[in-house]
């Protein structure tokens, strides 16, 4: 999966497949996750947001099925 490079002071890029529904973040720690589930509605909205990770601890964080891939 693509990932998209972000300016926040915890996440370094975001991914998302359509098909899957299915959104990958890489954290400035080094840690690559994904969460299964995610609308792409919420996908545009994490994109759009004023802080990435603000809006990622509120709405994404501990709510969807994780795996962590690196």
């Amino acid at each position: 999966m693509q990932r998209q490079y972000v300016n926040s002071t915890d996440i370094r890029s975001i991914g998302y497949d359509t098909l899957y529904t299915t959104l990958e973040i890489e954290f400035n720690s080094g840690g690559v996750y994904q969460y299964t589930g995610v609308s792409s509605a919420t996908y545009q909205l994490l994109m759009t947001a004023s802080s990435h990770g603000k809006f990622f601890h509120a709405n994404i964080k501990n709510k969807y099925p994780t795996t962590k891939i690196r």
